[in-house]
């Protein structure tokens, strides 16, 4: 990451003092509302997510014919790669922890489990016309079957970020528009193969974090550095393909299997620095629209939000460019693009405050110079394990209410929130994921209350895990696991006994017993810290006694077959 300019710096100086003056004494951040979701028939679906290549190991690759991923082929010779521990640790494969999986999933009451397929997985060169791979197919089913059986409601994502490494040599990935007839292909396999247990679709996971870091800064797979074009492109052609695929089980599958499908965009809130300056809210409007806008105004309003279109425009004028950077669509291509999304997927994780920057920057083409905001955080704001995150639950509130308005109230399932912990010490006891789960699913209640059409809530994540360029050096799960331990044992947080104590109550009944889930979550979890403070004696213990009883047991057989021998001479 590059240094901020000093005029930056200027100015974080001379603004972060208005933050708490501006904000403080909000009533939003004051008030807790005690009550419970809808009951019944439009109850909310409570969900854990897990992306399936965030479990993906070198031992399931090197048995299930699985081709190179992207990603693992990327990160081999970066520096999270191997900082990180890389994706490639050496752990159990997912098939054979599927059933602790579904304990886990039973234990904290979850309705539903949004889980992603891997498209190399199963398509081992990205083409189904090559080779579809039986034991990839066969694993999803084992997966799905398994939950049903547990009466818990698969939810799946189609593609979380890991695109078959062949496409992307081949084709330069999604900067080629072929792929989008690629994904409808194995967007369809899917549907054969898993529709007809599998209701709820979701083609595409956070795709403005895809294209951001993978086509513009390179901080994630496949690592180009594109600026200023490459993201614009890449996301023009997965909006079509998102398109295209929706429209293959509108008119293919959904009589038949009676699902949706939708998208899940996630976006931080972006909040005017002052309320009482028209640059700021323009600012913060333009945030959001940089952000959420961006996929979700051509699939429900037909085309890119105004804002994007005039600035990009302007400025690659001014960059000399006789065409946009911002690709156009065509009349035909907005038709088919409006309404192709049955729910609103949303993630969300912190807040901003934004401002107009107000300088020139001398570099050159690039998404975050189109966009000319800053973004601030309040000193005050409680910070997590991850630098980046903020807990700022009134954010989440906001940013429900604006999707609700933006897009004419579209049924919303929120598909990602949640809080980190560095791994620098291990820690099952975690009263500040514990306040972020409180306070989050508050502001949903209340947005609820407000108006806004919202279905499911998942929280990210079942299990710590793979976290991309980060490695395992954050943690985001309701369960610790040990990476270093051989059998990556799984030890329960407080925050998971909590989040099960918000999905039986269905929210917040009153404020004694919400009181209540507090004291009881931390004193299991004392207990738990006990259990993995002995786990490396145990751990000790079972490999003296894997080694020593063996090596015993095979001097006994020795010494007792020599003295045989002397015997039977003896007697001879």
């Amino acid at each position: 990451m590059k240094p901020l300019p000093v005029v930056t710096l200027w100015w974080v100086l001379l603004l972060v003092p208005r933050l708490g003056a501006t904000r403080k004494g909000s009533p939003e951040e004051a008030s807790f509302y005690y009550g419970t979701f809808p009951p019944g028939m439009s109850s909310l679906c409570w969900s854990v997510h897990l992306s399936i290549f965030q479990k993906l190991t070198k031992s399931y690759i090197d048995t299930q014919g699985t081709s190179d991923q992207m990603w693992l082929h990327w990160g081999q010779g970066s520096e999270w790669g191997l900082e990180g521990g890389g994706a490639r640790i050496p752990c159990p494969a997912p098939h054979h922890l599927l059933q602790e999986d579904i304990a886990l999933l039973r234990e904290l009451h979850v309705s539903h489990y949004q889980l992603s397929l891997s498209w190399p997985r199963l398509l081992p060169t990205g083409v189904r016309g090559d080779q579809v791979n039986a034991k990839g197919v066969k694993f999803y089913n084992d997966i799905i079957d398994a939950l049903l059986k547990s009466n818990i409601t698969p939810m799946v994502t189609l593609h979380y970020w890991d695109l078959p490494q062949l496409l992307q040599v081949k084709y330069g990935g999604w900067q080629n528009m072929s792929l989008i007839n690629y994904f409808n292909d194995y967007a369809n396999l899917c549907f054969e193969a898993f529709g007809d247990r599998v209701k709820h679709w979701i083609t595409f996971s956070d795709p403005r974090a895809m294209v951001e870091k993978g086509y513009e800064t390179g901080h994630h797979a496949p690592g180009l550095k594109l600026h200023g074009t490459g993201l614009y492109k890449a996301a023009h052609h997965i909006i079509k393909a998102h398109a295209r695929a929706w429209h293959s089980y509108n008119t293919t599958w959904r009589r038949r299997q009676q699902g949706l499908v939708g998208i899940s965009l996630n976006c931080d809130w972006g909040e005017p620095l002052d309320i009482r300056n028209p640059e700021d809210i323009e600012a913060a409007e333009r945030y959001l629209q940089f952000c959420l806008g961006w996929f979700a105004n051509p699939i429900y309003a037909g085309d890119y939000p105004q804002v994007m279109k005039d600035r990009i425009g302007r400025k690659s004028t001014e960059q000399g460019l006789e065409m946009s950077r911002l690709p156009v669509f065509s009349v035909q291509e907005k038709s088919y693009i409006k309404g192709t999304s049955d729910f609103l997927g949303l993630g969300h994780f912190t807040t901003r405050y934004i401002t107009e920057r107000n300088y020139s920057s001398r570099q050159g083409p690039s998404y975050q110079n189109d966009r000319d905001i800053m973004e601030l955080v309040d000193p005050n704001w409680p910070d997590l394990g991850s630098k980046w995150l903020y807990s700022v639950p009134w954010g989440f509130r906001r940013l429900l209410n604006f999707a609700q308005t933006q897009y004419v109230n579209p049924p919303m399932y929120v598909t990602e929130n949640g809080a980190s912990q560095k791994s620098d010490c291990t820690q099952l006891c975690d009263p500040w994921r514990i306040q972020y789960l409180k306070g989050y699913i508050n502001e949903m209640l209340k947005a609820i209350k407000d108006g806004a059409n919202i279905k499911g809530y998942t929280s990210w994540s079942l299990l710590d895990k793979f976290e991309w360029e980060n490695g395992y050096s954050e943690r985001y799960g309701f369960y610790y696991v040990d990476f270093k331990s051989r059998h990556k044992p799984r030890y329960p947080k407080a925050s998971g006994q909590y989040y099960k104590r918000i999905i039986i109550a269905n929210g917040f009944p009153n404020p004694r017993e919400v009181a209540s889930w507090h004291l009881e979550a931390l004193e299991t979890c004392s207990i738990n810290n006990h259990m993995l403070a002995t786990e490396p004696l145990l751990n000790h213990m079972q490999m003296v006694t894997e080694a020593v009883v063996p090596t015993v047991c095979a001097l006994c057989i020795l010494i007792a077959a020599v003295l045989l021998m002397l015997l039977l001479r003896r007697q001879s």
